[in-house]
């Protein structure tokens, strides 16, 4: 089985063992939107990877991760909590593929999800810290620390 023949067969187990990953993960921005909004999340995420890797085109999971970011950062979501929807997606498909994907062409298979969902994280993480440079970041007050304080 060809990795875009796994990812056409199995998508619906595919975005349900995902699901299930971010939910065991507790994420206060995923529980807080509902299951709905959780489910089309995972969802969307897995459809722009299949879609990447079929036409070998990182452009809409680009677009689409520059936007997520936006909105989640106005939102004050965590970027960390979007890396691990997108690391349990990855764990979800990687299993499935060294169980489904003949030995000979797991390493390509694993490669390709690899790098389609890295380029995403990566445009999160570059939408989360262009968005922070340009907003007032609080500083540290360590005086607090060591005001009246002793070590022994």
């Amino acid at each position: 089985m060809t990795l875009i023949e796994l990812m056409t067969t199995q998508a619906d187990e595919i975005i349900k063992d995902a699901i299930l990953g971010v939910e065991r993960s507790q994420l206060p921005g995923y529980r807080s939107s509902g299951p709905d909004q959780a489910r089309q999340r995972v969802k969307a995420l897995f459809v722009l990877t299949a879609r990447a890797i079929k036409e070998r085109n990182l452009g809409p999971m680009l677009a689409h991760t520059e936007t997520i970011g936006r909105e989640r950062f106005a939102a004050g979501l965590d970027l960390a909590e979007m890396q691990i929807a997108f690391n349990v997606l990855e764990e979800v498909l990687w299993h499935r593929i060294l169980t489904w994907v003949p030995p000979v062409y797991c390493g390509e298979a694993l490669g390709m999800v690899g790098t389609v969902l890295g380029a995403g994280k990566d445009m999160l993480g570059r939408t989360y810290a262009t968005l922070a440079s340009k907003s007032k970041v609080p500083t540290l007050h360590l005086d607090q620390l060591f005001d009246g304080s002793e070590t022994h």
